[in-house]
């Protein structure tokens, strides 16, 4: 060791025993190394498998965003229908969602997520984005249950928006259509004409648009023609509703009242304006006084005041009298 650490002699000798030894080093390593192996193997595996699953859950993750977008997309639309349909009607309305549908095949009914809570009243009526559905026939505290208008027991007062004829549309059991009942054979009516409330049986409000003229039957026959018409509301496919609180005021109520809320409005503008008036005249009039050279009066009023002095002289004798009554009244006393 001594000659090895001081002398390099022995280097030769030391590389050919550890070229030698070289395999034993191999041997004895091998475990180690065959167990790393087997590790990252199974390791690698494990991670594989892990993040496989993991890409699968984001997959299906992502997919049923994607879903929710396209369902949120068609949401976006049919509100948008609906908006732009409740900013045509004037009287105030409350949107409400779909929850239910009457399984009965012999009625036409939809259970909405409004109720008393929300103020829904008994004969409400209902629209959507197109056209009246029905109107509401029974209330709960959070729901109500809405008849549609093409329910068998269901009728409303219509007319031809193209010439004003009267007509009553009763429903038939199938959501696709409405018949005109008691129309006369020669009735001024067409397919393809329009049919809006008419307002009477002060129920449903007047112009709200009902079914569009299907098919017209005349018979020679009888007195009445067979007229179809088909809902211009999609009584099996909206989802979104609109509950109309119209107005029950006649026509002289609400003038009547339009003239006393115009009345208060002018009242009230008079008061509020009443305390201003004033206010600007009384800075005006002494501003108007020293700059007016026709109004001798200010500068007269100074001029009076030094009179007194020369009231003795018999400008306003009653003062100096009395003032000289004082010392003749000193000097009896």
């Amino acid at each position: 060791m001594v000659v090895d650490a001081r002398f390099d002699y022995l280097k030769p000798v030391r590389s050919q025993m550890g070229l030698v030894l070289s395999p034993f080093y191999g041997i004895a390593d091998f475990p180690v190394r065959a167990w790393e192996g087997v590790r990252d193997q199974f390791t690698s595996r494990s991670e594989l498998l892990a993040e496989n699953e993991r890409l699968k859950a984001e997959q299906l993750l992502m997919q049923r965003r994607l879903q929710k977008l396209a369902t949120l997309t068609e949401q976006n639309v049919r509100l948008r229908e609906l908006l732009n349909s409740s900013a045509l009607v004037d009287d105030k309305v409350l949107v409400g969602e779909l929850i239910g549908v009457d399984p009965n095949p012999f009625t036409q009914r939809i259970l909405i997520d409004k109720g008393e809570k929300d103020g829904v009243f008994q004969g409400q009526p209902v629209l959507d984005a197109s056209g009246l559905m029905g109107q509401v026939v029974e209330v709960m505290p959070y729901t109500a249950r809405v008849l549609l208008l093409t329910d068998t027991t269901h009728s409303i007062p219509v007319q031809v928006n193209r010439n004003g004829l009267r007509a009553i549309a009763v429903g038939t059991g199938n959501p696709e259509r409405l018949e005109l009942r008691y129309v006369a054979d020669t009735a001024d009516i067409k397919e393809g004409d329009l049919l809006v409330s008419s307002g009477l049986g002060q129920r449903f409000p007047a112009g709200y648009p009902v079914a569009v003229v299907k098919e017209v039957l005349h018979d020679t026959g009888g007195p009445f023609a067979t007229i179809r018409a088909v809902p211009t509301a999609k009584m099996n496919r909206s989802r979104y509703v609109l509950l109309v609180f119209s107005d029950s005021r006649t026509p002289e109520q609400r003038a009547t009242d339009a003239a006393e809320a115009q009345a208060e409005a002018d009242r009230k503008a008079a008061e509020s304006a009443a305390p201003a008036q004033p206010a600007p005249a009384t800075p005006a009039a002494p501003a108007a006084q020293p700059h007016n050279g026709a109004q001798p009066a200010a500068p007269a009023a100074p001029a009076a005041q030094p009179a007194h002095p020369a009231g003795s002289n018999g400008a306003a004798p009653a003062a100096p009298g009395a003032s000289a009554a004082h010392p003749d009244a000193r000097a009896r006393h």
